[in-house]
């Protein structure tokens, strides 16, 4: 075989794979961004309008029975993080979510779909609002394509344990990162 012929057939795989690649984004966030006011918590001491950003998936692998999303802050000082926003059962046919979807009593969750409990104590989405003078906070922004069509629970679920579900039946997931914080 010759050197051509080789690369050739390494080669294709790989730009295969990089033309399918499953994708996430936002109109309002942007990754390596800093969060705008309108996505920030209102309350502990912020100000924000707590307003759930768009987001947007494409290229999903193959097998997808349903999607969940997360929002979460691995530099909270709690020694586990902080979840601001879990939604699952979202599905398959659903590539999107329309700004303002994280609050439960929008109308516009996807028929199905369960928001479950974050950090904050009840269901839906929770902004960005580390404790002032900490340094900026990172937001990964996550959606996972499932092997499974629903995960068995509720809206009272944990994060925790419904990350370990989402966990144990994920097929892939694209993630963006953004930053927050309060001088």
């Amino acid at each position: 075989m010759t050197r051509l012929a080789m690369l050739f057939i390494v080669a294709l795989p790989c730009a295969a794979l990089a033309a399918g690649s499953f994708t996430l984004e936002s109109a309002e966030v942007k990754p390596n961004s800093i969060i705008a006011e309108a996505q920030v918590f209102k309350g502990f001491g912020c100000e924000g309008g707590n307003v759930s950003p768009s987001l947007t998936w494409k290229n999903a692998p193959a097998g997808t029975k349903s999607f969940a999303v997360t929002v979460y802050d691995p530099d909270a000082p709690t020694g586990s993080g902080w979840w601001h926003w879990v939604m699952f059962n979202i599905p398959a046919s659903v590539t999107s979510l329309p700004k303002g979807v994280g609050n439960p009593a929008s109308g516009e969750t996807p028929k199905g779909a369960v928001q479950s409990k974050t950090d904050f104590g009840k269901p839906g989405y929770g902004g960005p609002c580390p404790p002032k003078g900490d340094k900026p906070h990172r937001y990964i922004f996550t959606v996972y394509a499932l092997k499974v069509d629903k995960i068995d629970a509720d809206e009272n679920a944990s994060a925790a344990m419904v990350g370990f579900m989402i966990n144990a039946n994920k097929i892939d997931k694209a993630s963006f990162t953004a930053t927050y914080g309060i001088k």
